[in-house]
């Protein structure tokens, strides 16, 4: 397993190295940036970061409310605080451990198990797949004009993905047939709890405060985009968090370092931004969505939850526990 976890942040290691490296050589061909210093630019920026608390406090809320449902019984201030350890510790370490961060401190706090608060998080995954995707395709598609996209070629999108399902059904046959389908079964059940739970009259609340949430980040990029004279829609902003979102999703260093800046880069770019105010959007947008919500949620993990040493002497008694197992 320590192996797998190395080759794991090796790959994260070379994704980030590659796609900073292509950000970095592109901006050192581009005029300088000029940060804005003028007030109207500056309270766009307070602005932008008021929508980002928003954004993060509704995220919390859904996250609250998809434990209730799966029977977990997670306070409000938990579910708040632990939202932005989370956040904390995706930004600053591999392998987007923030989220394991939040299953293992919740779990010293309910004791509801592990693999049932993980599904939680599952279940929050698959409600921004849902709109996100939604909004990519009808924006990239419908509504935006140009080449908005790596590929312009919804038909070729749609049969890759028909294929790679294809394939997939083809492994879960041989796999049933073998009978190695039960154990599996049996183990991701308690990661679908939640997912399941939503999919019922009560998923719709919680899918339609997941379209506010992602338009109210796409309110961010927009207010930021306005401090640097940026000139984008309020579409143009939403296609962005669709697409730097996706981007994300890809093995990276900790921080979507250099996935995120790509992403930006390549999107800004595509909606008609100048080198020069692309490269400043760039740079205080990073900052608006990943300095704040790092320092909170490292006062949260020390202040509330016992810091960095209880975290490493709970993994250490899992990973006892699991060895034992």
């Amino acid at each position: 397993m320590p192996t797998v976890n190395r080759r794991f942040v090796l790959l994260q290691a070379v994704f980030s190295l590659i796609a900073l490296g292509a950000v970095v050589w592109w901006a050192s061909h581009q005029d300088a940036p000029e940060f804005p210093t003028s007030a109207e630019a500056l309270s766009w920026l307070v602005g932008a970061a008021m929508l980002y608390v928003a954004a993060t406090l509704i995220r919390a809320e859904r996250w609250h409310r998809i434990l209730e449902l799966t029977g977990v019984r997670a306070s409000r201030s938990d579910c708040y605080g632990l939202t932005t350890v989370g956040y904390m510790g995706n930004n600053v370490l591999p392998a987007r451990a923030g989220e394991a961060l939040r299953v293992v401190l919740l779990d010293q706090q309910v004791h509801a198990g592990k693999r049932k608060i993980a599904g939680t998080i599952v279940a929050e995954r698959v409600l921004d797949v849902i709109v996100l995707a939604g909004m990519l395709v009808v924006i990239a598609y419908a509504i935006l004009p140009g080449d908005v996209l790596p590929t312009d070629r919804p038909i070729l999108i749609t049969g890759v993905g028909v294929a790679v399902a294809a394939v997939l059904a083809v492994v879960l046959q041989i796999l049933r047939q073998r009978g190695a389908l039960t154990r599996l079964r049996d183990l991701i059940r308690p990661l679908l709890d939640a997912t399941r739970a939503m999919a019922g009259p009560q998923g719709l609340p919680l899918l339609a405060g997941s379209v506010v949430l992602w338009f109210c980040e796409g309110a961010v990029y927009l207010a930021v985009a306005n401090a640097v004279e940026l000139d984008i829609s309020a579409t143009g902003a939403l296609y962005l968090v669709a697409l730097t979102n996706f981007a994300a999703a890809l093995p990276a260093a900790p921080g979507s370092i250099g996935t995120f800046d790509a992403a930006v880069a390549f999107g800004a770019r595509a909606l008609g931004g100048s080198g020069s105010v692309v490269i400043s959007y760039l740079l205080l947008l990073r900052f608006v969505l990943y300095v704040p919500i790092t320092a909170v949620g490292l006062v949260f993990l020390v202040v509330r939850y016992g810091g960095w040493a209880r975290l490493r002497s709970a993994l250490s008694v899992q990973k006892t526990q699991a060895t034992g197992a």
